[in-house]
């Protein structure tokens, strides 16, 4: 779903687990690390899309996570103009994002990187909890710094 301004609505997904780190992954093919995060379909809630895309990209189900917290409002990124695909309507310029601190409450063997025919990553790791700010693509990194500010309080 984009929005009137331009901005794809979205969901983020920070991971941790009992040492407090987060889970950290890297995109299909690319060498190129983040957080899980997926679009929210039509007549979808954030909290129901972030369900699914924890299914989808990373194999786990509610059952596995428990939600520690979430950012009170839309955090928001523009594109880089190379990255605007200008032949598509409506017009995408951005996102905005929804983000859920979790906590894993299995065991890390339950991840599942191949759950979909068309995985998002081919490897992940525990990082410590500030650590994807030096490493995420730099148009993305204020977000991750709200995100991270944000919902750094509710670590268990």
């Amino acid at each position: 779903m984009i929005d009137s301004e331009g901005f794809r609505a979205n969901v983020g997904i920070i991971l941790t687990n009992n040492d407090g780190q987060v889970f950290w992954a890297r995109r299909m093919g690319m060498d190129a690390w983040q957080f899980p995060q997926g679009g929210i379909k039509k007549n979808e809630s954030p909290k129901t899309a972030m369900y699914r895309e924890l299914k989808e990209e990373i194999g786990l189900k509610r059952e596995h996570v428990e939600i520690l917290n979430s950012t009170k409002d839309w955090l928001r990124y523009s594109l880089p103009k190379q990255y605007i695909r200008k032949n598509r309507e409506p017009l995408c310029i951005g996102q905005k994002q929804k983000w859920y601190l979790l906590k894993l409450i299995v065991d890390d063997k339950y991840l599942d990187l191949s759950c979909t025919s068309d995985p998002e990553f081919d490897l992940w790791k525990w990082v410590d909890f500030w650590q994807p700010i030096d490493e995420i693509i730099s148009f993305k990194r204020e977000v991750y710094k709200q995100a991270l500010k944000q919902l750094e309080p509710f670590i268990v």
